[in-house]
């Protein structure tokens, strides 16, 4: 019989790693190991396993806080356009014409965020350049992005650097709901359009009672 030696098994990779996983403890069994093994440091070449587990946690804790302070970031965000949605909703309910409406409306979205231009229109068919905007650019029912320098002028009257675009309700004919900024990359396809969902849904609710 051929004599054992450690040649004989070849050690798995995968194996130690999956034992390891499953007992956490190990070295706290054979704290020595921590100590006497080392691991390559592309700044400080050998490091302890001690070294670079304090190492990775301290990276941890930093990309923790990174997380937290984006998350009370966005929180803050949020919780100032629920409050901004829900004065401008009181607003547009205490309207009693078409002239207040569009008062209310445009002159919270510019205070509140410095929007440009604040628009209702109506589109007529025999209006082809609004008929194609609204047949193209909102066929979606929202837009948000960049248009051309002939759109920009029919729409807001002057150039603008980026616009929201939505439909309202069929109830009300076709009617387009816009906002513009001066700054190009201010709106653009990848936003949500929760926001504009909720301003939209009031307008909507109220045009008909007028």
């Amino acid at each position: 019989m051929s004599e054992l030696s450690m040649d004989n098994f070849p050690l798995d990779e995968q194996l130690i790693r999956e034992y390891l996983l499953d007992n956490p403890d190990f070295f706290n069994r054979f704290p020595e190991l921590l100590l006497a093994m080392r691991v390559s440091h592309t700044e400080r070449g050998a490091i302890s396993l001690v070294e670079r587990r304090q190492e990775i946690l301290r990276t941890r804790v930093t990309q923790l806080e990174e997380e937290i302070t984006s998350l009370m970031k966005i929180a803050t965000e949020n919780e100032k356009i629920f409050r901004f949605n829900r004065e401008l909703a009181l607003k547009i309910l205490k309207c009693e014409d078409l002239g207040q409406l569009r008062q209310a409306v445009s002159e919270s979205l510019k205070q509140e965020f410095g929007f440009t231009h604040v628009r209702l229109i109506t589109v007529h068919d025999i209006d082809s350049e609004l008929a194609n905007i609204w047949r193209q650019r909102i066929q979606q029912g929202y837009y948000f992005g960049r248009l051309t320098q002939a759109e920009s002028k029919r729409l807001f009257g002057s150039e603008v650097g980026s616009v929201a675009l939505t439909k309202l309700s069929e109830e009300n004919g076709q009617v387009i709901f816009g906002v513009a900024s001066a700054d190009a990359a201010h709106f653009h396809p990848d936003m949500d359009h929760l926001f504009f969902e909720q301003i939209r849904d009031l307008i909507d609710h109220m045009l008909p009672k007028f």
